[in-house]
């Protein structure tokens, strides 16, 4: 962990990153690319973010939504001692903008009073990557974050405080966990715990320069002989899509259908980044 001092916190489309750098370990996250250039363990501390986001936020003429999670999980247990996400949060509600994060955490669930009370001012979505419903598997690539029946069970208690939620269906591993019953299982949780609606770009991953040696390198640990069958169907290649793409994409929006959840991510991103204001300003002691 080290910390920086940074110039601004707010992208050009209002997203932020409070973080840099994350210690869940899963074995095939993107932001372990070269073209990032972090050490990505060591966890960097964005002392100002907060000052500078207040900053931000007093100046801006236009409410909108504000983002966090693209590429540092803003739960990351480092989060537990700074407290900047729960900063963010009442930040935006004191100056009545909306909020979403995106997560793959259970203490997301520490926020609750805030994200509530945002959503009740305007709007807040919790937002949710889920990879497998077998929870042993989910303990091999992604070791060090909650398991799906514990994020599951999060977001059953963001919907009942009703805080709506989307979940990332991704990635779908080939050979792995692009199977049938895998997307039907995930897709059955997301419906029983209420989610609003499932973003998938499908069946497959993405591997750069320094992710793609990471991920070669737990596979030889986690999976014998599994880097041998992914080098020969898919050698280098960024876009490594599982030969049942088709059918399980055909699966995942029949059941989405089904089941009352929105599947079109056109459709999702507008509702993510359009602003609601909703009524009056609920009275919290927000950093308590």
């Amino acid at each position: 962990m080290h910390f920086v001092d940074v110039k601004h916190i707010l992208s050009p489309r209002n997203g932020m990153n409070l973080y840099r750098g994350c210690s869940h370990g899963c074995i095939y996250c993107d932001s372990r690319s070269s073209r990032y250039g972090m050490e990505f363990e060591d966890i960097e501390v964005k002392t100002n973010a907060i000052e500078l986001l207040e900053e931000a936020l007093r100046r801006k003429r236009v409410k909108c939504m504000l983002g966090t999670g693209a590429m540092t999980d803003p739960y990351i247990p480092l989060e537990s001692r700074m407290g900047h996400v729960r900063k963010a949060l009442s930040l935006a509600h004191r100056y009545g903008f909306g909020f979403t994060l995106m997560t793959k955490s259970a203490r997301v669930l520490r926020d609750v009073d805030l994200l509530e009370a945002v959503n009740q001012k305007t709007k807040c979505v919790v937002q949710m990557t889920l990879t497998t419903c077998d929870d042993e598997l989910c303990k091999k690539i992604e070791p060090h974050v909650s398991t799906t029946k514990e994020r599951l069970e999060a977001l059953k208690v963001l919907h009942q405080a009703g805080i709506p939620t989307v979940v990332w269906l991704c990635p779908i591993l080939p050979f792995i966990n692009d199977t049938e019953a895998n997307i039907r299982g995930i897709v059955r949780g997301c419906s029983e715990v209420g989610v609003y609606g499932v973003i998938c770009f499908g069946m497959g991953l993405t591997l750069r320069e320094g992710s793609r040696e990471y991920f070669y390198a737990q596979l030889d640990r986690l999976f014998p002989q599994m880097k041998e069958k992914y080098l020969r169907t898919f050698g280098t290649r960024y876009h490594l899509i599982s030969p049942r793409n088709d059918e399980l994409m055909r699966t995942f929006h029949h059941i989405c259908e089904a089941s009352g959840l929105i599947h079109d991510n056109a459709k999702l991103f507008a509702y993510l980044s359009r602003f609601e204001e909703k009524g009056r300003p609920v009275q919290l002691s927000l950093f308590d």
